[in-house]
């Protein structure tokens, strides 16, 4: 069936009525029990671009943009006579990947498509729609594969773009992918606004269990001060409890340091071990899941094992980085082992490890600009550790906070 502009747009109850009535089958492996996903772009050009009619249009996407087949968006529709594609815009890394961690490819123009390409990131607000306003494009599509983690930059992205279109008075259309990690459940610290940064603006949980579209649709409803005139393309044949192997879609790496699903499984907390001394892993080819430093030995595989954490096991690791923290030093530490994926809580975990290497190790630290405050959302995880609060204490400060924003998260949802 074709989709109706009306059931695209960006309110709660027109996006659920889109989902409840799922377009046909796109060709594709078909997975739980005959479902065949698609994603929002497949959708979109399934219904021959109507939503793009008579659009300036300008994409915001990066490597994951991509088709079943492993076509990048952006080349697809610039062959499209029915879509008037004129410029693209790049987030952290860039447009085609290029760049590491903490880097972007600047302007340019496209070598593939001769398309003018605008760097977005650390832009933001009125500079940010200076860029979208300069581009001459009346309509941003986003369409980037999220990793489930508040502190993932790409979320952000979405955020300062959807402001920025608000302020130029561009239309905003977001394309939705799957959450990689599921949506069944909202986890761990929600953000205090005190400690807003690009790793987090708004009072999200530190694993959102939300897609791009719905947190779009949250951004426009709770946070935007001027809300952007949004319209989404959700998914059809996605649940909430889907891993991303259950999609049949192939994984394109979103940033050079989450090379699998498996390491976005951990990564919502082990990344908490970039705002310590410790290695979280960058360098190796198991980034997020093996974590270490020089003096760590098998002691605090056994404290982090002693812990009984749900769906995860912890082994004795040696390591050497080839870039980033302990670059070409062989270090001590663990590496997860996560079992059962339905019962492993990443949040939860990370804290564990947190505290079984502050007393494990003499040698733990944390970065001195207390970047793990950032990280959390709060000072609150890294005072109660210092305090010597055990695994269960630590989570269960946040469960108040938790809880109302799951509240609020809900009135977004779109999928079952």
């Amino acid at each position: 069936m074709k989709l109706s502009r009306r059931s695209l747009l960006a309110t709660t109850t027109a996006a659920a009525a889109a989902c409840a009535a799922p377009a046909a089958a796109a060709p594709g492996p078909a997975h739980g029990g005959g479902r065949r996903l698609r994603t929002g772009f497949e959708r979109l050009a399934a219904d021959g671009y109507a939503l793009l009619d008579g659009r300036r249009v300008g994409v915001v996407t990066n490597p994951t943009g991509i088709t079943r087949d492993v076509r990048h968006i952006v080349d697809v529709m610039h062959a499209d006579d029915r879509v008037d594609l004129t410029a693209v815009f790049g987030p952290e890394h860039g447009f085609r990947g290029t760049a590491q961690a903490g880097g972007s490819e600047g302007r340019h123009d496209d070598p593939a498509t001769g398309l003018p390409v605008y760097d977005t990131y650390l832009k933001s607000g009125q500079e940010l729609a200076d860029v979208f306003t300069a581009s001459g494009v009346d309509t941003v599509v986003f369409d980037v594969q999220d990793v489930g983690a508040r502190f993932y930059t790409y979320i952000w992205t979405l955020f300062d773009c959807m402001e920025a279109a608000a302020l130029a008075g561009r239309r905003f259309v977001v394309l939705d992918r799957p959450n990689p990690v599921t949506g069944r459940a909202a986890l761990g610290p929600v953000l205090h606004k005190e400690f807003a940064t690009f790793v987090g603006r708004q009072p999200v949980s530190q694993a959102h269990g939300m897609t791009a579209a719905e947190l779009a649709l949250l951004f426009n409803g709770e946070f935007l001060p001027v809300p952007v005139p949004l319209e989404t393309v959700p998914m059809s044949g996605w649940r909430r409890s889907d891993f991303y192997d259950a999609s049949g879609l192939p994984w394109v790496p979103p940033s050079p340091n989450m090379p699998t699903p498996e390491t976005a499984l951990v990564y919502s907390g082990t990344c908490l071990f970039e705002g310590t001394n410790l290695s979280e892993g960058r360098g190796t080819t198991r980034p997020f899941e093996l974590l270490g430093a020089e003096g760590i030995d098998g002691r605090w595989a056994q404290a982090a094992n002693a812990l009984g954490l749900a769906g995860v096991r912890f082994r004795e690791a040696y390591f050497a980085p080839v870039f980033s923290k302990f670059q070409g030093r062989t270090v001590g530490g663990v590496q997860l082992h996560v079992h059962d994926r339905e019962a492993f809580d990443p949040v939860r975990t990370g804290i564990g490890l947190l505290v079984t290497a502050k007393r494990s190790w003499s040698g733990f630290a944390w970065r001195p600009d207390h970047w793990i405050d950032r990280l959390t959302g709060s000072a609150r995880v890294r005072t109660m550790i210092d305090a010597g609060a055990d695994t269960d204490e630590v989570v269960a400060g946040w469960q108040e906070e938790l809880a109302v924003f799951r509240r609020t998260r809900r009135k977004y949802l779109l999928y079952r």
